[in-house]
């Protein structure tokens, strides 16, 4: 079953003296993180935004309650949460913190390859599937199509074809 809170971003300073935060987003984009009226603490704790805006690839973030440096320092490495429900995901895109340790498996191979380790977005047309197979060895794989033919969420599994020597 889906986690109801997802990791978002962590507090990993402050911005000012009063209370503005340095947040380092977990989402798509720092942007994403700024359409949020309210996140959370410890997964069910809400906490008010009242601004955020990207400034230079990180957020910067007032909570209401947060106004001296003193109370914005007692939360710098705090994890900040969203929940799943004040987010409308397109049908063919899913939560990252959702597929990990899916079992994935090659069609043109028909066999499983591995699990899902990592999502890595690194800003590039599309994301990579770090898989981790045998032995540690690890397989990355465009998430993508025509490689990415489904994933099956209530299964837990990814269902890929490859291409000869991209798994073997």
């Amino acid at each position: 079953m889906p986690k109801k809170f997802l990791e978002a971003g962590k507090i990993v300073g402050t911005h000012g003296v009063r209370g503005d935060l340095k947040v380092q987003s977990w989402c798509d984009s720092p942007a994403v993180l700024c359409d949020f009226d309210t996140l959370y603490f410890e997964e069910q704790t809400p906490v008010h935004v009242q601004k955020a805006q990207v400034h230079k690839n990180i957020v910067l973030m007032h909570l209401s309650g947060v106004d001296t440096l003193e109370a914005a320092e007692t939360l710098r490495g705090r994890v900040l949460y969203l929940d799943r429900d004040d987010v409308a995901l397109p049908d063919d895109l899913v939560f990252i913190q959702d597929i990990l340790c899916f079992q994935v498996h090659d069609l043109r191979t028909g066999r499983v390859i591995g699990r899902v380790r990592d999502v890595l977005t690194s800003g590039a047309a599309h994301d990579l599937y770090e898989i981790e197979g045998e032995n540690g060895r690890l397989i990355y794989v465009p998430a993508a199509k025509p490689f990415l033919k489904e994933i099956d969420m209530n299964a837990g599994i990814i269902y890929i074809e490859s291409i000869e020597g991209l798994v073997e």
